[in-house]
């Protein structure tokens, strides 16, 4: 199973927390101009997470963030059960689950009904309730998802490991927002199940982390036909890129932005450069890697550089 997801989950509600004015700078850098002219066209959106952003000369984001910001651990929750889905599918899973395991009286009717003896490592809290899990009941809780099987069995594992390693979603919490951003990377990352995707979202959302810009297929494919990274460049080699050349405060709305355009106007076959310049707002700063207009053929840009 590839841990990326297919199509990216923003990590927050959809309308959590508030929106901010976002100010476009002078593009210092050819990525930072085209985060600036995806700013005119989409409100930035806060994260919900503990902190304010900083301004700069470039760009002054007045981001009020809200202090009910995602817990870590149900962002990392959220975000697998995102992976190879759509936002659609993966909503109303994450409901249910929430309806069933994220409260004391949905875990106490769960011990209830299982007869079973629960761990008590973490009280009522929503890792402990995963960790004693019944994995056909979690799965037929996230079926909507997709690979609901394998989901469970990862929540399952997750949460197990976070109540061990963390005494549940509080100590994780506080070890995802107060810890050296590069461990609680690594750390994400050595859990089974969670990828570069995975791990930077969970940074950026729960953990208030600026320079961070998690790579989903969007961002990846818009990264390489814009020329903002090398056509063959894999996931990390464009979140690599991207964070070299936009500033840090700028990093979490240019992906959320970035995503949008990519849904809007970006699509992997049928951007909206094949029906002429005027139809694409980033026509003028993209190089359109892939993309032959007048045969109006499009080729992933790692194909086109191969030629």
């Amino acid at each position: 199973m590839d841990d990326e997801p297919a199509e990216n989950i923003s990590g927050g509600d959809g309308d959590a927390g508030r929106f901010a004015e976002f100010e476009p700078g002078d593009g210092t850098s050819r990525a930072e101009a085209v985060v600036d002219r995806l700013g005119d066209l989409y409100w930035q959106k806060t994260y919900g997470v503990r902190k304010t952003t900083s301004s700069s000369s470039a760009a002054r984001q007045n981001a009020e963030r809200s202090e009910d910001g995602r817990d870590a651990f149900e962002c990392l929750v959220r975000t697998v059960l995102s992976q190879n889905t759509s936002d659609v599918a993966s909503q109303p899973a994450h409901d249910a689950l929430m309806e069933r395991y994220g409260g004391s009286e949905a875990r106490s009717a769960a011990d209830s009904s299982s007869g079973e003896r629960r761990d008590p490592r973490d009280g009522d809290g929503l890792a402990a309730a995963l960790a004693d899990a019944h994995r056909d009941e979690l799965a037929e809780t996230i079926s909507s998802a997709g690979l609901y099987n394998q989901k469970s069995e990862t929540l399952v594992r997750l949460a197990d490991r976070v109540c061990e390693e963390y005494g549940g979603e509080a100590g994780f919490d506080e070890f995802v927002r107060t810890g050296d951003p590069g461990e609680v990377r690594a750390a994400l990352l050595d859990m089974k199940g969670v990828g570069p995707k995975t791990a930077d979202c969970v940074l950026l959302f729960a953990g208030g982390r600026d320079g961070v810009f998690p790579v989903d297929t969007h961002v990846h494919r818009i990264a390489r036909r814009l020329g903002l990274a090398p056509p063959d460049a894999d996931h990390e080699a464009v979140r690599a890129a991207l964070e070299a050349a936009v500033p840090p405060e700028k990093c979490g709305f240019g992906h959320t932005a970035m995503i949008q355009f990519g849904r809007e106007y970006c699509g992997a076959r049928e951007p909206a450069c094949l029906d002429g310049p005027e139809a694409c707002p980033l026509y003028e700063r993209c190089d359109r890697v892939g993309v032959d207009e007048l045969a109006e053929t499009v080729v992933d840009p790692a194909e086109a550089a191969g030629e």
